[in-house]
Formats: structure tokens, C-alpha cells, sequence
């Protein structure tokens, strides 16, 4: 618990000053300039994921001059970055503004020259740790990694990762990402790998490959990209998915097939995501008034009950911001006790190994 108060704790020694600008509304010019451009291009934002569908909602009523153009909603962080760099010449619809990626990718796409600096008034209440100081890339939200059981099809719920080994659960296992280009399933494959007991990093990535390939070659994995339908349907009855996701498609489906959010008992790994604004976007002020509202109070609550943990969820806490009822519909505090964020560098790391070794370790062609 102590890593996760590490990452999440805010100084306390904000000033005054500070304070009262991090409740500040966007500015009259900010605003206009923004209705003038008329458009905010997305990618990669599912309804169902973190409550975006209510937090595009919200800002699609706040400002209805702003058309919100939603690219490819099931896409992977790496298909974000792709999708930048394939539109750096193109002002189209086709060009995103913005995008949401694993913490990975931040960095990188702030190395290759691919997003631009811009700092949103409540910067002081995001945790240091989470944020590039330049203001090129900031920390939205965090979960952790969960299985997402369809109790119809699964008699005896999996606990831990060893479990899914078992012969019980033949066919039934999936990812929910493309491990190749997806920062979730990237990331499972290190939950996976500190199952095993490696050593976050390099280490744990390829510990994860060798026992996917051990699932695979035991028949139970389904090479299918994991979701709320597809758990319906039963051809992928266990999803591995973080558990904001998890718990969104479990309310989505309403009972209809009964289902059950596990968080593994032996590793629980925490996964943050970034915010960054294209450097190329077609509508940089629109791009900054989505930010705006994305670490408003409305948006951080947005996502809170999308059943994410918002950067700014400890300063809201404290300032009395956050209704008990949306503290309550999270799992119960002791499944994150065991939480581990893996560093920036752990995280590069098992991306490295992962997705350059997936197909010659593994050899399933998720999609």
C-alpha cells in the first residue's frame, strides 16, 4: 500500500495561490476559440470504458458548438500513435486531437516530436509522479487487472493466475487487447509474469510470454479480443481486463449472464494511463478544453463512476468532493493493498519484451 500512497500522495505544501487556480473555469478566450474551431477529433475511447460515454455526454451538453468526431473505439494505444503519425499532414477528420495511451507511451510520443505541451488549471492536484513535467503528458486514471467471469459457463470463479491452467477451463480464457499494440493486454502479460514470481520489468515480461504460451499450448486460451459481448456470447467466458472495464461491462450486462470481477490474489498490478494533445492537432483548442474538462471536477467524477481512480481522487477526497456512494461502488479497499504501479522504466521494459516476442514465444494471432 505504501507504493500506491507514493504514487498517488499530493505535496502538501500547496499555496494558496495554487489552490484557487486549480478551481479555475477555462478561460472566456480559451472557450470561444475552441466553439470557433467547432470539432474535437477523439480515438480509442469506448463508452464502456471508464465512463467515457457519459464524459463525452457531459461535454457534448457543456459545449454544443463542439462537434465530437470518435475515431475507432476499440483501438490500441499504439494504434493512437500510428493514427498521429499517418495525419501529421492531414487537417481532416481522419487526424486525432487527442489521445488517452498506456503510461508507456507518453514518454515516447513526447521523444518522436508527436504532442505538444499544455497544462490544465487543476495541474497542482495531479501527483508529480504521474506527470511530465513539461505538461506534454499527464496521468488520467488507474485500475488494476482483474479477471471478468460469465458465472453461467464457469462453475468454480479462478482466483489467481495459476488457476487459469487448469484443465477446468478449457477455451475460455482471452485477453482484451491485441498484446502486440494494446496497453491492457501488454500489461496483463506483466501481471501474468509477476504471477509467476519475476521481478517487475524485462524479467516479468518474459515470464508472462512463457505462461501465455503455456495456456495456449494447454488449449484454454482463445486467441479473441476479450469484451462485454463476446463474454455474453460465451466465446471468451474469461476476460482478463482491468478492472474499471471489467466492472463497467459487468453492469452493462445487468445480471444477463450472471457474472463475477476477480482481482487476482497473488499479483495485483496497477496501470495508469496519460493524457496528451496531439502535436498536430487540427483543433488545438478544442484539444484543451477537452483536457480541461477531462481534470475538471465533472470529469474526474466522470470517470470515478466509470469505476476509475481519477489522478486528482486523493486532493478530491479531502477537499469532500467525492460522494460516498461512488467510493462504495468500488471493490473493497483491501483488493488494491497489494496493488504495484511498476515504473515508467518497468513498464518500457515489458513493453519491449512483450510485444517484440509475442508472436515467436506465444504464436496466437489475437484479434
Amino acid at each position: 500500500m505504501s507504493h500506491m500512497r507514493r504514487l498517488l500522495s499530493l505535496s502538501t505544501a500547496m499555496v494558496v495561490a495554487s489552490s484557487s487556480f486549480a478551481f479555475a473555469e477555462p478561460s472566456a478566450e480559451l472557450i470561444a476559440a475552441a466553439k470557433a474551431e467547432g470539432m474535437l477529433t477523439t480515438i480509442a475511447l469506448p463508452h464502456d470504458w471508464c465512463g467515457y460515454g457519459d464524459v463525452i455526454a457531459s461535454f457534448k451538453a457543456k459545449y454544443p458548438e463542439i462537434q465530437v468526431n470518435e475515431l475507432n473505439p476499440d483501438a490500441g494505444s499504439a494504434d493512437e500513435i500510428e493514427a498521429i503519425k499517418a495525419n501529421k499532414d492531414n487537417k481532416g477528420p481522419q487526424s486525432p486531437d487527442v489521445i488517452d495511451v498506456g503510461l508507456a507511451f507518453g514518454p515516447q510520443a513526447k521523444a518522436d516530436g508527436l504532442i505538444q505541451p499544455y497544462k490544465v488549471s487543476t495541474w497542482d492536484e495531479i501527483p508529480d509522479t504521474i506527470k511530465d513535467a513539461e505538461g506534454y503528458w499527464y496521468g488520467d486514471y488507474y485500475g488494476v487487472m482483474s479477471f471478468l467471469v460469465n458465472k453461467d459457463l464457469v462453475a468454480n470463479t479462478p482466483k489467481d493466475w495459476a488457476d487459469l491452467l487448469k484443465p477446468e477451463y478449457a477455451g475460455q480464457v482471452a485477453l482484451a487487447g491485441d498484446p502486440r499494440a494494446s496497453n491492457q493486454a501488454i500489461l496483463a502479460v506483466l501481471a501474468a509474469g509477476l504471477g509467476k514470481g519475476a521481478k517487475s520489468g524485462k524479467e516479468a515480461g518474459e515470464a508472462g510470454l512463457a505462461y501465455f504460451a503455456e495456456l495456449n499450448k494447454a488449449g484454454n486460451f482463445v486467441p479473441v479480443i476479450g469484451k462485454s459481448g463476446t463474454l455474453a456470447q460465451g466465446s471468451t467466458p474469461i476476460v482478463v481486463a482491468w478492472d474499471y472495464n471489467a466492472l463497467g461491462w459487468a453492469k452493462t450486462l445487468n445480471g444477463n449472464p450472471p457474472t463475477e470481477v476477480v482481482v487476482p490474489s497473488s499479483a495485483v498490478l496497477a496501470g495508469v494511463y496519460v493524457q496528451a494533445i496531439s502535436a498536430f492537432a487540427p483543433h488545438p483548442n478544442a484539444a484543451k478544453l477537452w483536457m480541461e474538462h477531462l481534470y475538471s471536477d465533472d470529469g474526474q467524477l466522470g470517470w470515478l463512476k466509470g469505476y476509475c481512480h481519477p489522478a486528482r481522487f486523493n486532493a478530491m477526497v479531502k477537499a469532500g468532493k467525492v460522494p460516498q456512494e461512488l467510493i462504495d461502488a468500488l471493490p473493497p479497499a483491501e483488493s488494491y493493498e497489494k496493488a504495484y504501479f511498476p515504473t515508467l522504466e518497468e513498464v518500457d521494459a515489458n513493453k519491449a519484451a512483450v510485444t517484440g516476442a509475442w508472436d515467436g514465444v506465444v504464436g496466437a494471432n489475437v484479434q
